[in-house]
């Protein structure tokens, strides 16, 4: 483009751990609607910002001008329409255009578009011609300010000069005003002279900076009059007062003085505005025309305008006055008049939206606070009030309002949110700015089934596209991602898909397909899938259990005896007696409970000769059939189940009395288990009476042995010897002593703690032993030798032990149970 100069400068600033990257461009006004200015995304990706995979890469937080300018979802910076720079920014030096957007990895880029100024306006006089009265006694150098020109172009492209019709009387001189414009004073270069010459005709003209440069005329028209010997004279040529802000109606700015030494109306001065003072000026001041007095006559605002210029001039009454000029300076001072005004910049001022899947960190919005006074008085302070999860993060020139904990819809769904800020004056100032959080929802939910298993009841035989029963999923996301759709997972039953059987619809009812068999299948089992409409989605199973009930619609088959067209032949004796088993009648049916019970009976035929069993289908004789019997017999025989509607099956069976069988009563057929039963029966019988057997054999055993303790008793006679000869011990020697006879002899024994393996030799009529061991601790022992076993068989309980005879003391043995050696 050559009518765009652009250039681009690249600034990373971070600040924590948040990064804030600022894009700065540069482009001429007068751009036509639809021109390219830059690729944000391209410069931005350049520079490190990190972009998401699918457009929009960037989405637009804040636009200071969007009627001009507006990012494409591919992130290309376009014009909206034709930019005119001196309708926004006037004389403003830079002009700038801000835009504050965010990528989906939650940085902010500050994009700033400065608009360069185009020299596309000339200046223009408000008036075609500017009249000024000189007196002609008017000194070489006396000066007249004149009426400007206006550019709404700024910088070079304003005013820069101004040029009157070359001439030797008057020249310009130019000076530059507070807010940088430019302005002509008239200056007297010579003598006038009105008798010689007193009108003046010129051409003033105004000429900016551009290039080409531009410019705007007006006509001088200058009168000589008579002279007047004094003129007015101001103290200073400049006064500069302060003045603060919001000062009341009629507050004193300044008292201006201009003497004049003549007398009468030549010496009675009077004051004005000059006529090129701004008209706000007018209307913020008045000044006394008869004392010079300049005091407040509007609402003075630092914010709209901090500096006043006001030219005064002042002028005697008498004739042909020349009018003195000064200038006053009003510097209007700030107060901390105005609240912080808070702005949150965002696509809905009112109403902010955020995913519920929002990481931490993630940027919802872009506050920007702002406060018009200057100073102290315009440095503010903000919080997020209350204890939600989120926060604020601030910057230079505005705060992010940030995620700051988890979100969930299906908790909670708004957040009601409260910016306070305060600035730093004195009474300080506050404002509060309240919106609204609302949480947007994300497939996070599966659905879930109101129960995991789901049985139905069906009766067999059912038509094919009847009602099964109904399956409920719920799903607490929105829209559609809480739509549930059903679909059956793809299986078998018997080798057959299981669509084949059931089908589900939309709103989870289950359908029958085919008519269901319970004999074939008495039960199947499918899942039912539940999916919902989210991106990607959701599912959640359930498992369906079908049963499938018996109806009696299996009529019974006779299978015994064989039946030929539904006929079958026995042959009995003629000579049978009363209850001769003729044949057994079974019949099967496929149904079950009592759909498949069967109950036998004779319905017809020859009746009085033969009855049935209703349960086994016995058929037996119940008279004997004499020298004049048929020599056959028909009777027809009827299996019915019983079912709500019974069906049943007959057969026709034909009885021929044979001479030739054998008379005998036949045994109907062998019941195994029947037999079965008996044999475990009479098992059982054997094993308990051999229990019995052996619990009494074990009971007299244990009477029979006895536990014995026994002790090795010593005892030593006071003055009698030892043997010098010891008997050699033989079990024939060693006879057992029962406890209960050794407690009723009322025996006394010395227990001893160890078997010793010299034997003690005591007198037991000499001295009684104490009795040292309790009764299970001690048994006695009696020995002695054959002989005196058999020669006193019954006074082994109370013997005398003599060191000088065959016997040997008595051998208590501790601890070991003996038994009786005989």
């Amino acid at each position: 483009m050559d009518f765009v100069q652009m250039f681009l400068c690249f600034l990373l600033c971070w600040t924590g751990v948040d990064a804030v990257y600022n894009l700065k461009y540069t482009v001429e006004e007068e751009l036509r609607a639809g021109t390219k200015i830059a690729n944000v995304t391209a410069d931005a990706k350049n520079a490190g910002f990190a972009l998401g995979n699918r457009q929009p890469y960037l989405r637009v937080i804040s636009n200071s001008e969007p009627r001009w300018v507006n990012l494409s979802p591919a992130g290309l910076l376009i014009t909206k329409q034709k930019i005119d720079r001196d309708a926004v920014c006037r004389q403003t030096p830079k002009c700038f255009i801000s835009l504050e957007v965010m990528s989906n990895s939650m940085e902010i880029c500050v994009i700033k578009i400065e608009i360069i100024d185009v020299n596309d306006n000339a200046p223009r006089f408000p008036t075609n011609h500017i009249d000024i009265e000189i007196s002609e006694n008017a000194a070489p150098g006396t000066r007249f300010p004149l009426e400007g020109a206006s550019d709404p172009d700024s910088g070079s492209n304003g005013i820069q000069t101004y040029t009157i019709t070359p001439n030797d009387i008057f020249g310009l001189e130019i000076k530059t005003r507070g807010d940088g414009s430019k302005i002509a004073e008239l200056v007297v270069e010579k003598t006038l002279d009105r008798e010689t010459q007193s009108r003046y005709t010129f051409e003033l003209t105004a000429e900016d900076g551009g290039d080409p440069p531009k410019s705007g005329t007006v006509q001088l028209n200058i009168k000589v009059i008579d002279s007047n010997d004094n003129n007015p004279v101001f103290d200073e040529p400049v006064y500069t007062v302060n003045v603060m802000e919001n000062s009341p109606i009629n507050t004193l700015v300044i008292d201006l003085n201009a003497t004049d030494p003549d007398e009468g109306t030549n010496g009675e001065v009077v004051y004005s505005f000059i006529n090129f003072v701004s008209n706000l000026t007018k209307q913020m001041f008045k000044i006394d025309p008869k004392t010079g007095v300049i005091t407040v006559n509007g609402v003075l605002d630092h914010e709209e305008l901090p500096v006043h210029e006001i030219d005064v001039q002042a002028k005697d009454l008498g004739p042909n006055s020349i009018p003195a000029h000064c200038k006053v300076i009003v510097n209007v001072i700030d107060i901390n008049d105005n609240a912080p005004e808070i702005k949150l910049l965002s696509e809905n001022s009112e109403m902010v939206e955020v995913s519920e899947n929002a990481p931490l960190g993630y940027v919802i919005a872009l506050v920007r606070v702002s406060d018009n006074d200057s100073g102290a008085n315009g440095k503010v302070q903000c919080r997020l009030q209350g204890n939600v999860p989120f926060r604020l993060n601030e910057f230079e020139s505005f705060s992010t309002l940030l995620v700051d904990g988890r979100l969930d819809r299906e908790q909670r769904d708004m957040y009601n949110l409260t910016i306070l800020a305060e600035d730093s004056g004195y009474p300080p100032l506050r404002s509060s700015k309240s919106f609204a959080v609302k949480v947007t929802d994300e497939n996070d939910n599966p659905p879930y089934f109101t129960k995991p298993h789901y049985q139905a009841m069906v009766l067999e035989n059912n038509v094919p596209g009847a009602f099964l029963l109904a399956v409920s999923a719920r799903d607490p996301d929105l829209g559609m991602n809480g739509t549930v759709s059903y679909e059956i997972i793809k299986s078998e039953v018997r080798g057959m898909s299981v669509e084949s059987y059931v089908t589900v619809n939309s709103n989870g009812e289950i359908y029958g397909v085919r008519a269901f068999n319970h004999e074939d299948t008495r039960t199947f089992e499918f899942k039912v899938s539940a999916k919902d409409g989210g991106d990607p989605p959701l599912t959640s199973n359930a498992t369906v259990r079908i049963v499938v009930l018996d109806v009696n619609d299996n009529t019974p088959v006779m299978t015994t005896p064989p039946l030929v067209n539904g006929t079958a032949e026995v042959s009995i004796p003629k000579n049978a007696g009363v209850g001769y088993l003729v044949t057994q009648i079974k019949a099967d049916d496929y149904d079950e409970g009592e759909n498949g019970r069967l109950t036998y009976s004779i319905s017809e035929g020859d009746m009085a000769y033969f009855e049935i069993d209703q349960i086994n289908g016995e058929v037996r004789t119940t008279k004997t059939f004499g020298e004049n019997a048929k020599p056959s017999y028909q009777i027809t025989v009827v299996a019915h189940d019983h079912g709500q509607t019974s069906l049943s099956a007959s057969a026709y069976i034909v009885i021929y009395l044979s001479p030739d069988l054998n008379a005998q009563e036949q045994i109907g057929p062998v019941n195994l288990s029947l037999i079965f039963i008996i044999a475990l029966g009479s098992i059982a019988v054997i094993l308990f009476v051999t229990m019995i057997f052996v619990a009494v054999k074990c009971k007299r055993d244990n009477k029979e042995i006895r536990t014995y303790n026994c002790r090795v008793a010593e005892y030593s006679y006071g003055n009698q010897k030892k043997s010098s000869k010891k008997k050699k011990l033989s079990k024939n020697d060693i006879r057992l002593v029962p406890r209960d006879v050794e407690e009723t002899d009322k025996m006394n024994v010395v227990s001893c703690s160890s078997l010793t393996s010299s034997l003690n030799y005591f007198d037991y009529h000499q001295q009684t032993l104490p009795l040292g061991c309790r009764r299970s601790e001690s048994t006695f022992l009696n020995v002695e030798n054959q002989n005196s076993r058999n020669a006193a068989p019954n006074h082994g309980y109370h013997h005398t032990f003599t060191g000088q005879g065959p016997q040997q003391p008595d051998l208590i043995i501790n601890g070991m149970p003996l038994p009786e050696f005989l």
